[in-house]
């Protein structure tokens, strides 16, 4: 499988399992700053209200953005790691994961991160593909090609992400994510 295609397929993962059902509101390709030199765009922002029956709830509501990397060349390549939310994820395959880990550990990651995108939240986690009824652990010793046919997926939190702050406003990331479309 070519990394459009496990692009795709964690995509899919993810809109399933994190971003559908009642009460979740999201956008794919979300553009920040378009028609500038400086513009980005993040694979999936999601809206979480704390309640839906009040201004305030609304109001308190966080984003959380995620992008989605196939592969560690994926990561690297420039194409965004663009953290704007509050709480921000990679989503990526248990291959992908050991790799970026050994890089965190190291500060490579970060100190890319740092470098490449400035703008970029420090609050971020890693999302992980695996089998349902696997364990991350279980995945990295052996683990299942994401093509395998009648494999059903989820993602597990593999490094976990704290809340934290958000330095553009509600409404232009509203905006941001309603003029994305989908």
């Amino acid at each position: 499988m070519d990394r459009s295609e496990t692009t795709k397929r964690l995509g899919d993962i993810l809109i399933r399992t994190k971003l559908t059902g009642a009460g979740k509101y999201y956008s794919s390709e979300v553009s920040i700053d378009p028609w500038t030199d400086h513009g980005k765009r993040i694979d999936f922002m999601q809206f979480v209200p704390e309640n839906q029956m009040s201004v305030s709830g609304i109001e308190k509501g966080i984003f959380i953005c995620y992008e989605v990397k196939s592969c560690i060349e994926d990561v690297y390549s420039g194409n965004g790691l663009n953290f704007f939310g509050e709480k921000n994820y990679i989503v990526t395959t248990v291959d992908c994961y050991k790799k970026i880990l050994c890089d965190y550990r190291n500060w490579k990651f970060t100190r890319f991160l740092k470098e490449q995108y400035p703008e970029s939240s420090d609050y971020y986690g890693i999302l992980v593909a695996v089998p349902i009824g696997r364990t991350i652990e279980e995945e990295a010793i052996l683990p299942t090609p994401i093509d395998k046919e009648g494999v059903e997926w989820e993602l597990k939190t593999a490094m976990k992400c704290r809340s934290g702050p958000r330095k553009r406003s509600m409404t232009e990331l509203l905006f941001c994510m309603l003029r994305s479309g989908k």
